[in-house]
């Protein structure tokens, strides 16, 4: 059985590669789901590999944390590096979702991700057990709603068909809890909870964050206890009932990591973006002392690492990941 929340004791997890990291030409999707706010596109780098300086140090930091990993007893998985991406494979948490014996292969906004679960196929072909799904899109430009440029009341994805990046997604055992954004729309939600069926209940969080992830907004930490980022989660009423009575921690100001010039495809929040080993073990980016000091009131440990280009290539530890087996879910 995969896992069914963030926090429990983590056995098994596949960690990204930045091997091959590059920008797609500029489309329709790109355009609404990752650069509606910014105005002028012609500041934005053109489409190739990311510079090999940040490709290089990406999986040098990868590499620091998978040994941290593997000194907790965490079997560690990788994409299949024949895979050959026409966006990356950094972030397995935003391709693939995992629930119980459910393995969901998203339906991913971008025309140029729409392949790229292709890399992590192999680590579920083990049990006969498992339920793959796929949902087949067509990514049409009806899709895609352009009056979302330089609007942040207008989401970019129409609902003529589910979409969502896994990342849209976090678990909490029979509670799955999915931001409606700009990459991922409310058919996606339902599509989901379609698939799940009555082994989990799907509650939409709207009205929040429209660019991208969940990830950077909130996180699980343990059974009732909950980190927000108060720049989005200003009041509890944001968040679904069932976690309304729980205990909130509101993260710090970050400290900003910054990123390679040019090169941005995440806010400074992406502070936030930890990873449970345990209840009482994080891995938390190197810089963010603050928060650090406040999840130990708490008895979480910290591990602090570094992921000098979390910024640069939109992903942290969470990101970085995708926890396959956790005990007793």
């Amino acid at each position: 059985m995969l896992a069914k929340n963030e926090y429990s004791k983590l056995k098994t997890v596949i960690v990204g590669d930045a091997t091959g990291a590059k920008v797609p030409e500029m489309d329709a999707s790109l355009r609404c789901v990752n650069y509606a706010d910014v105005a002028d596109t012609s500041s934005l780098p053109g489409a190739g590999l990311y510079p090999q300086q940040v490709i290089d140090e990406a999986n040098e930091d990868l590499q620091t944390f998978i040994t941290f990993l593997q000194g907790e007893g965490v079997r560690v998985r990788r994409p299949d590096l024949q895979h050959q991406p026409s966006y990356y494979k950094f972030c397995p948490r935003d391709t693939v979702f995992v629930h119980g014996h459910n393995v969901v292969y998203a339906p991913m906004p971008l025309i140029a991700r729409k392949e790229e679960y292709m890399a992590y196929t192999k680590h579920f072909a083990w049990s006969e057990s498992l339920k793959e799904h796929r949902i087949d899109i067509s990514r049409s430009e009806q899709l895609y709603n352009k009056d979302c440029v330089g609007n942040k009341d207008i989401l970019a994805l129409n609902e003529i068909e589910p979409c969502f990046d896994a990342a849209n997604v976090l678990r909490n055992n029979d509670d799955i809890f999915y931001l409606v954004s700009n990459s991922g729309n409310h058919k996606g939600a339902d599509a989901l909870q379609e698939l799940l069926g009555t082994s989990a209940k799907v509650h939409k969080i709207e009205d929040v964050y429209s660019y991208l992830h969940l990830d950077s907004t909130i996180a699980f930490l343990r059974e009732g206890l909950l980190l927000v980022n108060p720049s989005r989660i200003r009041n509890k009423d944001q968040l679904p009932e069932v976690l309304r009575n729980w205990d909130i921690i509101e993260a710090p100001e970050p400290v900003d990591i910054g990123h390679h010039p040019g090169y941005c495809n995440s806010s400074t929040w992406i502070s936030i973006n930890l990873f449970s080993i345990n209840e009482h073990l994080v891995a938390l980016e190197q810089h963010q002392d603050n928060l650090r000091k406040i999840l130990e009131t708490h008895k979480i440990e910290c591990a602090m690492l570094p992921m000098r280009h979390a910024r640069t290539l939109g992903g942290c530890f969470h990101c970085v990941t995708l926890d396959l087996e956790r005990q007793n879910v």
